[in-house]
């Protein structure tokens, strides 16, 4: 269990990475949070959006913010696997084969557009992203940490896209939209942008990034709180808008970046509200809403917004949730 000076000392350190990427990202401190928190709970994010809202902007500060090695794929229908994870070329001066890296072998890697390449393109991400390593030609290469996939897509009514699969779905701890931003805040971007982009500098390391990493899985988390977010992702199976409801996975991902949350706030327990605050962003791309839920209006956030207002939420005092 982590103690409270050093819950203080990191949720310092995560508040000073997203300040300074908000000097880029203007307005949206708390898709800025959810992505630094998806990063210490050593997940993956998927940003949904319109083009020229900030998606690639966004992947760019947090890298400057924590001196990472930083990666770009930049999907089209014609790249390979290969262009992915990387390939094998034989040297004829040595007469062997090298393994020339992919685009995934960094920290964090963004994934452009990824909806804009094929089923089998976007699958190369499947291993990485789940078992942080990648097999080209039989031989396995570890990937180096931290790590973290930030993939962007335009909505799929756009032209030229493909729906990712629901097994590559289930691998981002969250799916965020960063939305237009309010007339004065696009007014100070079009007046700073280019200034800030500049300014942007590195405030923590990957060292230290590792280092909050093991402190978020310190953070305790009570039966009661656990109970309460498996409660509320096994309602998704049952609930009568949805097709497909979220798998155990979704469990696990809730109840890690509910730690990541807490630890942000410089706590060390996870509360029920951390659970409420978070099940839309970390379930609504892992279920699949009926037909008829779709002809009526609904959308996967509001079907998970209406099943936590069913799922009784446990009333736990701090020395009960910290395990004193």
């Amino acid at each position: 269990m982590i103690d409270e000076k050093t819950a203080a000392e990191a949720s310092a350190l995560v508040m000073k990475i997203v300040d300074n990427i908000e000097t880029v990202i203007v307005g949206k401190r708390e898709q800025v949070e959810l992505v630094v928190m998806a990063l210490i709970a050593r997940g993956h994010v998927l940003l949904e959006d319109m083009p020229g809202t900030g998606k690639t902007s966004l992947v760019s500060a947090l890298a400057k913010s924590v001196d990472c090695r930083f990666s770009r794929i930049q999907f089209t229908p014609d790249v390979m696997p290969s262009d992915v994870t990387g390939f094998s070329i034989f040297n004829q001066k040595t007469r062997d084969f090298e393994f020339r890296p992919g685009g995934v072998m960094s920290n964090l890697v963004l994934a452009d557009e990824i909806n804009r390449a094929s089923a089998k393109t976007q699958s190369a991400l499947l291993e990485a992203m789940e078992e942080r390593q990648v097999t080209v030609d039989g031989e396995t290469h570890k990937l180096e940490e931290p790590f973290m996939v930030l993939a962007t897509q335009n909505p799929i009514e756009q032209y030229g896209t493909y729906p990712l699969p629901e097994a590559q779905l289930d691998r981002f701890l969250v799916k965020l939209s960063m939305g237009y931003p309010l007339l004065n805040e696009e007014v100070s971007v079009v007046l700073g942008v280019a200034k800030a982009k500049a300014a942007i500098r590195s405030v923590a390391t990957s060292a230290q990034v590792i280092e909050l990493q093991k402190a978020t899985e310190l953070v305790c988390v009570s039966e009661s709180v656990a109970r309460y977010a498996v409660q509320v992702v096994a309602s998704t199976r049952t609930a009568a808008e949805c097709a497909c409801g979220a798998s155990p996975r979704g469990s696990l991902a809730l109840v890690a970046l509910g730690r990541a949350n807490a630890l942000m706030r410089g706590r060390t327990y996870v509360m029920p509200d951390d659970i409420k605050y978070l099940a839309p962003y970390v379930l609504s791309h892992r279920i699949i809403l009926t037909h008829e839920a779709k002809v009526s209006g609904r959308t996967p956030e509001s079907v998970i917004e209406s099943i936590l207002v069913t799922v009784a939420v446990p009333s736990v005092a701090k020395s009960a949730v910290a395990g004193e």
